[in-house]
């Protein structure tokens, strides 16, 4: 916890122990279902847990923002982005059942409050919300495809109600067609480790 904590100096107790425990459950969880490659377990705190928070260096959601994560797997980014925002509503959506009880599990135990959880397509969620978050799920404009409907026209952010995506690589040809909306954000400008050296932050404005 200690590379998180030098990066969020800003994180109370309870929010370090909340991250404490998802350091402790996702191991445990992870020997049964596999939701984080086997081999990536042991950088769990570096390549899974900060590579999510990533976001709160983009943007700072106010309060009662709501936020569709979209293909959670295991609970990524939605967990790690409901400890850091306590007062913003997070719902994590995933089609396969089993990984979403993994992130059901781990957020009843660390006693996140603010996040909900629904198993499914994304064509069967219902409601609007100020932000779609996905972490490497499709490529960007078969997201937008899927999104549009549920971003909420009343934007209270600093920035514009939106998509934001944690991608990595070269992402030239993926997003050569939405160059003009489309913000990209290194997550080296942030973060010294090497792991992030070609990871980005994209943002799409909706």
């Amino acid at each position: 916890m200690k590379i998180i904590k030098s990066y969020f100096p800003e994180l109370s107790e309870e929010q370090l122990q909340q991250f404490e425990m998802l350091m402790r459950l996702y191991p445990e969880w992870n020997a049964k279902i596999n939701v984080i490659s086997r081999k990536d377990i042991d950088n769990l705190e570096v390549n899974h847990l900060l590579h999510s928070l990533a976001l709160v260096k983009f943007v700072k959601f106010m309060p009662s923002t709501t936020v569709m994560d979209l293909g959670t797997g295991g609970g990524l980014p939605g967990l790690p982005l409901a400890i850091y925002f306590p007062d913003v509503k997070f719902h994590l959506v995933d089609r396969v059942a089993k990984k979403l009880r993994v992130a059901q599990d781990i957020a009843e135990q660390a006693g996140l409050t603010n996040v909900t959880f629904q198993h499914g397509d994304v064509l069967e969620v219902k409601g609007k919300f100020d932000f779609v978050v996905s972490r490497a799920v499709m490529p960007l404009g078969d997201m937008l495809k899927l999104v549009r409907r549920f971003i909420s026209p009343d934007s209270h952010n600093a920035i514009p109600n939106g998509l934001l995506c944690l991608k990595g690589g070269d992402l030239d040809a993926e997003l050569s067609k939405y160059k003009r909306e489309a913000l990209v954000d290194d997550i080296g400008n942030y973060f010294k480790e090497d792991f992030f050296s070609t990871k980005k932050i994209v943002y799409y404005p909706i």
